[in-house]
C-alpha cells in the first residue's frame, strides 16, 4: 500500500511539472509559479530619526583618544599611577612572568608567564633571555586581540640594560605594542 502511493505521489509531481513546463518556456507566468513580493519602502520615523548630538561613554574609546582622566595619584609613590595600562615584568629565578594592569583595578588584566604549559612546553629553560623574548611575543598577541596597543612600561633603571629586559621590549614592539601612552589632551568645556 506505501508502495502505491509513493508511485501517485511521483506521478501527480511529473504532471504538475509537464504542465509549467511550457509557461515556463514562452515567459508566461502560471500558477505554479512564485513571485517575490514586492517591498514596501522604508519611511523616515521620528523614532529612527538620528540625534545630533551624540555622547559617547565608552570609557575605552576615550582612552584611545586621549580623553579619559589619568588618576595622578599620590606625588610620593613609585611607580606613579598616571596611566591607562601600565606593563609590569618580572624574573624569579625560575620563571619569569608579564602582565598587564588597568588603573583601576590591582588585578591584571592580561598576564602571560613561564608557568603556563603552552609556553613552558616550547622553552629549554624557562628563566633565560629565549624565555623573555618568548613572553614577550606571546603576552603581544594576546594584547592586540584584547586591543590594547599602548601602555606605559616603566622600567627599574639599575635593571633596564639587561638582555631579558632589551629582548623583552624588542619582542612586545615587534609585536605592534607601543609602549608608551600619549599624554592627556584637555578640552575646554
Amino acid at each position: 500500500m506505501a508502495l502505491s502511493q509513493v508511485s501517485r505521489s511521483v506521478r501527480l509531481l511529473l504532471g504538475q511539472i509537464q504542465r509549467c513546463r511550457p509557461a515556463l518556456l514562452s515567459n508566461q507566468t502560471a500558477r505554479c509559479l512564485s513571485q517575490a513580493a514586492s517591498q514596501p519602502e522604508p519611511s523616515a520615523d521620528e523614532n529612527e530619526a538620528v540625534n545630533p548630538t551624540f555622547v559617547n561613554r565608552n570609557p575605552r574609546n576615550l582612552e584611545q583618544m586621549a580623553l579619559a582622566v589619568k588618576d595622578r595619584g599620590w606625588k610620593t609613590t613609585w611607580p606613579h599611577r598616571e596611566f591607562y595600562h601600565r606593563l609590569m615584568f618580572s624574573r624569579s629565578q625560575h620563571h619569569v612572568t608579564a602582565q598587564v594592569f588597568s588603573s583601576c583595578s590591582p588585578i591584571p588584566v592580561l598576564s602571560c608567564s613561564t608557568k603556563e604549559w603552552a609556553v613552558k612546553k616550547e622553552l629549554a629553560s624557562t628563566n633565560c633571555v629565549a624565555a623573555c623574548q618568548a613572553v614577550g611575543e606571546v603576552l603581544a598577541h594576546r594584547c592586540q586581540q584584547a586591543g590594547i596597543t599602548r601602555m606605559v612600561y616603566r622600567v627599574i633603571p639599575w635593571t633596564y640594560r639587561s638582555d631579558s629586559v632589551q629582548s623583552f621590549r624588542a619582542a612586545m614592539k615587534a609585536g605592534g605594542i607601543i609602549l608608551s601612552e600619549p599624554r592627556r589632551k584637555y578640552i575646554g568645556t
